[in-house]
């Protein structure tokens, strides 16, 4: 036996091996996909009440403003650098869905159609047809996932730089009344003693 031969037997099984794990990852994928567009249609539902991320944002500005700690103006910005990589970090799942998904497609396409194109070569027709029904609907999944996250994503950005810039004009306007109320800027505090 050559070593081609070898290292293209190798491959089969490898790629072979990977049928099962890809095939379910597509699975979940979907799952999940389909759980968040219900989640998507939950946080539409909450969004009509209160925006939960700018109310408790509101929250924390009150307290930082209540605080008689130094450097207001400071320690705001990092109030609201932190809410913004929270905000960020709610869009990292679904930006994971829309590049695995069509990349799982891909190889639920192509690892049926090489057990495909083995069995066919084997003279197996019903398990080649099978294979291939796989390959097709994997493709299918995959790409629907992909396209799917991608739409939950579009509008929860939308919704995330709405929350985003309420939460820069609330701390605008805080910080303004807070150096108004002290008799001048809020950058120009004075330390606490």
């Amino acid at each position: 036996m050559s070593l081609v031969t070898l290292l293209e037997r190798f491959l089969f099984e490898v790629a072979s091996s990977l049928y099962l794990p890809v095939i379910l990852a597509v699975s979940l994928l979907t799952v999940y996909v389909t759980l968040t567009i219900g989640a998507l249609a939950h946080e539409a539902w909450e969004r009509r009440r209160v925006a939960r991320a700018v109310a408790d944002y509101r929250t924390q500005l009150d307290a930082e403003l209540a605080s008689s700690a130094p450097h207001l103006d400071a320690r705001l910005e990092r109030l609201l650098q932190g809410a913004e990589l929270q905000v960020a970090k709610s869009l990292d799942r679904i930006r994971f869905a829309i590049k695995v998904g069509p990349a799982l497609g891909l190889m639920g396409t192509l690892i049926p159609m090489g057990i495909s194109l083995a069995a066919l070569a084997e003279g197996n027709i019903p398990k080649m047809a099978g294979s291939m029904v796989t390959a097709f609907t994997a493709t299918v999944a995959g790409l629907g996932c992909g396209v799917v996250a991608y739409l939950i994503a579009l509008v929860r950005e939308k919704w995330l730089r709405d929350d985003i810039g309420e939460m820069e004009f609330m701390t605008e306007v805080a910080a303004r009344e807070h150096g108004a109320a002290n008799g001048g800027d809020a950058r120009a505090l004075p330390e606490a003693a």
